[in-house]
C-alpha cells in the first residue's frame, strides 16, 4: 500500500514535469524540452503501468471498477496513446494536447477515494462481463480524446494560417489534411469499441449477475446515446457526405465534450451507475 502511494505521488510528479515540459517546448520551440519531456512521459508509463499492476495484486481483480481507478486507467491510456503517436507520426504539439487532457484526469482521480469496493458492490461487480465493458469504454474515450486534440490543434493552425502566422511552429502542428484524416480514423476506431462498450453493458445489466435493470430514461443511459448518436453523425458526415475542414473539427471537439459530460457528470444523477460516484 505504502509503495503503491510512493509510486502514485511521483508519476503525478514526473507527469507534471513532462506536461511543463511539452508546454515550453510549445511556447518556444525548444526540442531539449520537448525530448526530456519526453523521457518523463516514457517513466510516466512505466510507473503507471507498476501502479496498475499493484493494484491489481492487492485487491485480486483488474483495477477498473472504482472512479479513481477508472480515471487513472484512462490516463494510462492517453500516456500509451501519445508514446505510440510520438514514436509513429510526429506529429510534436498532438503529444501536448494529449498530455494535457492525461494530466488533467490524473488529477481529477485525486478527489477520489483509493480504496476497495466495498464487500456488497464487489460481489456485484467482479464480473468478466462488466470488466470488458468498462475496459472496451475507456479505450473508446481515449481515442476520442485523440481525436479531440487533433480537433483542437486543426483549429488552431487554421486560424493561424487565415492570420499568415507563418514560422517553425506551424510546420510542428502537421498538416490540416493529417489532422483532419487522423481525427477521423481514430473516431472511426474509437466508435464501435463505444458501441460494444454499451452493448455488453445491458448485457450484464439485464444478466443474472447485474443489475437485472436499467430505467431507458437514467442519465446515464441518455448521456452515452447522446454520445453515440453525436459521434455516429460525425462518422456519417465524413463517409456519407464526405464533409471535411473546419466545421468537421468543430463538430468533433463538441462531440468529446457531449462525452466528458457523460463520464463527468450524469452519474450524478444515476439511479444505477451509482459505483461511479
Amino acid at each position: 500500500m505504502a509503495a503503491s502511494n510512493i509510486i502514485y505521488v511521483l508519476t503525478i510528479i514526473l507527469y507534471s514535469l513532462s506536461v511543463f515540459g511539452y508546454f515550453i517546448d510549445f511556447l518556444q520551440n525548444n526540442r531539449k524540452a520537448n525530448r526530456l519531456a519526453f523521457w518523463f512521459l516514457s517513466i510516466v508509463w512505466v510507473l503507471q503501468t507498476i501502479f496498475l499492476v499493484l493494484r491489481a495484486f492487492q485487491f485480486e481483480r483488474l483495477p477498473l471498477l472504482t472512479p479513481f481507478e477508472g480515471l487513472f486507467f484512462y490516463a494510462w491510456a492517453m500516456v500509451t496513446l501519445s508514446l505510440l503517436v510520438n514514436f509513429y507520426f510526429r506529429v510534436d504539439f498532438l503529444v501536448f494536447f494529449m498530455n494535457v487532457v492525461g494530466f488533467s484526469l490524473m488529477s481529477v482521480s485525486l478527489f477520489f477515494p483509493t480504496d476497495n469496493l466495498s464487500p456488497v458492490w464487489e460481489d456485484i461487480l467482479t464480473s468478466e462481463l462488466l470488466i470488458l465493458h468498462v475496459t472496451l469504454i475507456i479505450l473508446s474515450y481515449a481515442g476520442f480524446t485523440v481525436a479531440f486534440a487533433c480537433s483542437i490543434l486543426y483549429l488552431i493552425e487554421h486560424q493561424m494560417l487565415k492570420n499568415k502566422n507563418w514560422g517553425k511552429r506551424l510546420l510542428r502542428f502537421g498538416s490540416l489534411n493529417q489532422l483532419d484524416r487522423f481525427s477521423y480514423a481514430v473516431t472511426m476506431c474509437a466508435y464501435p469499441l463505444l458501441l460494444l462498450g454499451v452493448i455488453l453493458g445491458f448485457i450484464w445489466a439485464h444478466s443474472g449477475e447485474g443489475l437485472q435493470t436499467v430505467p431507458l430514461f437514467d442519465p446515464k443511459v441518455l448521456g452515452s446515446l447522446a454520445v453515440l448518436v453525436f459521434y455516429g453523425g460525425y462518422l456519417y458526415q465524413k463517409a456519407v457526405k464526405g464533409k471535411q475542414g473546419y466545421g468537421m473539427a468543430f463538430y468533433n471537439m463538441l462531440g468529446f465534450l457531449v462525452l466528458l459530460a457523460n463520464y463527468l457528470l450524469t452519474s450524478e444523477w444515476s439511479s444505477f451507475h451509482i459505483w461511479s460516484v
